[in-house]
């Protein structure tokens, strides 16, 4: 077993100690902790908390790495940021940024025989499996992996709440600088203060508005569920992950912008979506995307957490690929223009939506792309794998959702993971998920591909379609609910024998026999709070019960 020895760093940044509001961001992510509870014992790590590897360029010995970590600390407030009331598992609404403190780097000697990323793979999981002190710990946890007492690799476990996916690449780009004794320009973006303040101005309360109105149209119209069909049945949230690395797919996906006239991401989210689609066997897909505010150029630079998500609606209702591609490039736009908000209000709003609709949203399918926090000419010294497209299992994880792609690298080399639910897609099917997608990406680049009933996506993609044969299924606005099912859960919410479900006067109508002492608007409030984040059922639309009949919205 490699030995470790712990290093201390003491740090001192010009700039002052300051203290203000959190920005949206932090918030938004310190409410989404409190619900986490990572354990070592379970060994089940945070989904928030990111790992990753840093690689180390040649020459670089010990000290200038270590004095490239204190750089970076002295560079950037948000590495010097704490939140003194998130203490108790309390929400914290200020944040402190310090003036000088100390870090910890565990510097691991590997055995001869020991393989570096694979240590640095265990070291990040390990660390990700302890929640961060959030009142006074460094947002970073750092293991500098040697052989033979030179510097191999940096494993680090990063604290969401300061930093996002895209400051983690920032930071990665001035480390490998630094490492390789450049010299780095003064920083660029605001800090996490500077932000708060931006997003309490006027314009800023504006553009806040403004999302909360996107959100609350999409979610009052659009479906509250993708997934829905005889196999989503489960409450587990631990997904599968697979990794593909393919050169040819980055081939083919410059020539599918080259004759679309699109992005890469917009050819890519298309892609993902027509596929989504088929699988769900529904038109409509509801799509959480993450790292969304980058899109903004004010904060493109800025070191910090800008996790907000932007929420599209993909109509893959269209003749053709190109088609899709071109509503994909609108609708990400308008998305993400609409990812700064509250997350108090919108948390209110998802509540006042699902009493209202009878129906939670379910972040059924989420988008990340982050390929642009990286430079080529740093990926491109990551080896190309030995076979195209390269498949690579890794361990499942606990994650909110049921389908989600990573983009990590678009060019020279095409790096994306998939996150999947057995329920929506099991390992087999992942993989045919995958190749599909790396086909749809070839064919987008060769001529144009038609979408439909009648279309090409089953031939090609070999995935299996959403059925609902297995209940009684009832399409009730924008949403699929199993009428059968839901009979089942108003007996236990209600806690009585007689119910029958049926679709009425265009009306999800429940006929509760003797034994419910409940009013419509008391049992409606009842089945609305046993509704999970997971859950596809609706409450009914009409309450017919021993004491009184009505819709329980009012």
């Amino acid at each position: 077993m490699s030995d470790a020895r712990p290093t201390v760093l003491r740090y001192r940044a010009e700039a002052p100690g300051a203290e203000g509001p959190v920005t949206l961001g932090q918030d938004n992510v310190l409410r989404c902790l409190r619900n986490e509870q990572p354990s070592r014992e379970r060994n089940e790590p945070s989904s928030l908390n990111k790992q990753a590897t840093w690689i180390i360029p040649d020459g670089a010995d010990q000290d200038r790495c270590l004095a490239a970590l204190r750089t970076l600390a002295e560079r950037h407030a948000a590495l010097r940021t704490v939140f003194p009331g998130a203490a108790d598992g309390r929400l914290p609404t200020t944040q402190r940024q310090l003036q000088e403190g100390e870090f910890t780097v565990q510097v691991i000697a590997l055995d001869p025989d020991e393989d570096a990323t694979a240590r640095a793979e265990a070291f990040g999981w390990d660390e990700r499996c302890h929640p961060f002190d959030l009142t006074a710990e460094f947002p970073l946890r750092l293991g500098l992996l040697t052989r033979d007492g030179r510097p191999a690799l940096l494993a680090v476990v990063v604290s969401h709440a300061q930093l996002d996916g895209v400051a983690t690449g920032l930071l990665f780009k001035e480390w490998m600088a630094l490492t390789a004794g450049a010299a780095l320009p003064s920083a660029a973006g605001p800090t996490p203060i500077e932000v708060a303040g931006q997003e309490r101005s006027a314009s800023g309360q504006r553009r806040g508005r403004a999302a909360l109105r996107h959100w609350e149209r999409i979610l009052a119209e659009e479906p509250s569920a993708v997934f829905a069909d005889d196999r989503v049945r489960s409450g587990e949230n631990l997904l599968h992950t697979l990794g593909i690395r393919t050169p040819a797919g980055a081939a083919a996906l410059e020539r599918a912008v080259r004759r679309t006239g699109s992005s890469k991401s917009a050819v890519l989210t298309a892609c993902y979506a027509a596929l989504a689609a088929h699988r769900a066997a529904r038109t409509t897909v509801v799509m959480a995307a993450l790292s969304a505010n980058r899109h903004r150029a004010v904060l493109a630079e800025h070191i910090g957490t800008l996790a907000q998500d932007a929420l599209l609606v993909l109509d893959t209702d269209c003749p053709d690929l190109d088609t899709l591609i071109g509503r994909t490039q609108a609708q990400a736009l308008s998305g993400y223009w609409h990812a700064t908000f509250e997350t108090e209000r919108l948390w209110q709003i998802l509540d006042d939506s699902s009493l209202g609709r009878g129906a939670r949203f379910v972040r059924d399918v989420v988008l990340n792309d982050v390929s642009g926090t990286v430079p080529e000419e740093i990926a491109a010294l990551r080896p190309d794998p030995a076979a195209d497209p390269d498949l690579s299992w890794y361990p499942t994880e606990p994650l909110p959702t049921r389908l989600m792609i990573n983009i990590w690298r678009t060019s020279g080399c095409l790096e994306i993971s998939l996150h999947a639910h057995p329920d929506v897609l099991d390992r087999e099917e992942t993989e045919h998920f995958a190749r599909a997608l790396l086909r749809l990406i070839d064919l987008a680049g060769r001529r144009n591909v038609t979408l439909g009933p009648d279309g090409e996506l089953a031939a090609l993609s070999h995935l299996p379609v959403g059925r609902r044969e297995k209940g009684r299924w009832q399409q009730v606005g924008g949403n699929w609910v199993d009428l059968d099912a839901l009979a089942d859960r108003l007996r236990t919410v209600l806690d009585v024998k007689d119910v029958e479900v049926t679709w009425q006067n265009e009306e999800l109508t429940a006929v509760v026999g003797q034994g419910c002492t409940l009013a419509p608007a008391e049992a409606h409030t009842a089945v609305v709070d046993a509704l999970s984040w997971r859950d596809t059922l609706m409450a009914p639309q009409r309450y017919v019960l021993p004491n009184g009949t009505g819709t329980g919205r009012d």
